[in-house]
């Protein structure tokens, strides 16, 4: 075969790889089989590997939220904590007290308080629930932080310096037992009404009672010492539920019935009543 002729061979056979991939034999310059080979010519291109994803880097946590600053918790005690709880007495969240101690029932109070506001229910008392329950209440009064009593007395009257005395002050409400100038006992004590005032001045115990009732007004007044007509010193139930809420018809009431009964035994017939502002 002429060389023409061989490379029209070989364009053919080029032809025919190109259009279906075969296995063909191969030839030599002078068109003698040289051994088979194989062609796959699929028209296909390798598919190119998938690109290398970078991976976003991973945001950090959020750093947990810091709780508020507690500022009263149970067995704490003192001014501000009868405030917080005379505050808590103003939504009905407490009923007791003020006592100026955070107990029990304060705490149970404000955990209720701070559950319904969707606030951390710890019972203690931190800043974030202090700002929320100022904002839904009024300042507290003087017997709205000593509705029960617990108030510190104030300065005896000159003439409860001398001699045996029950010296009963307006001001602070409060009742001194006091003998030669000393202070033995000290009780908070409620007076009478705008309408039905305590007289004031300097009386005598001129008759005790120890199981006394009223026939005016129909109710008990145990321990009653007398010193200015009707009127007395003795205990009342009422002052012991209600406090400062309510007043009397003029007597002086007393809460703590365990004190006034001691008090009953101590205090004799002819013993100075002072009463003062």
């Amino acid at each position: 075969m002429g060389t023409a002729g061989t490379g029209r061979a070989i364009a053919a056979l080029a032809a025919l790889v190109t259009v279906c991939g075969c296995t063909a034999q191969a030839v030599d310059a002078d068109g003698e089989p040289r051994g088979p080979i194989h062609i796959d010519v699929t028209g296909t291109v390798p598919a190119a590997p998938p690109p290398a994803t970078s991976k976003a880097p991973e945001k950090p946590a959020a750093p947990a939220p810091v709780p508020a600053p507690v500022l009263w918790s149970r067995g704490d005690s003192g001014r501000d904590v009868r405030e917080l709880q005379a505050r808590l007495r103003q939504i009905a969240w407490l009923f007791d007290g003020p006592t100026g101690t955070y107990d029990e029932l304060t705490e149970q109070a404000v955990r209720g308080f701070q559950g319904k506001r969707g606030l951390p229910r710890t019972g203690s008392t931190d800043t974030v629930t202090w700002q929320r329950l100022l904002k839904m209440t009024r300042e507290p009064g003087q017997w709205d932080l000593y509705l029960m009593g617990g108030q510190p007395a104030d300065a005896p009257d000159a003439r409860c310096l001398t001699g045996r005395v029950l010296c009963l002050s307006k001001t602070s409400r409060t009742l001194r037992w006091m003998i030669d100038g000393r202070t033995v006992t000290t009780l908070p004590v409620r007076f009478g009404s705008e309408y039905t005032p305590t007289r004031e001045g300097e009386f005598r115990v001129y008759w005790k009672s120890r199981h006394h009732h009223s026939t005016l007004y129909d109710s008990p007044m145990p321990y009653a010492m007398f010193f200015s007509g009707g009127q007395a010193v003795h205990y009342s139930s009422d002052f012991a539920a209600r406090g400062y809420a309510g007043s009397s018809h003029g007597c002086v009431n007393v809460r703590d019935e365990a004190a006034i009964a001691q008090l009953f035994g101590e205090v004799r017939n002819g013993d100075k009543v002072v009463v003062h502002w």
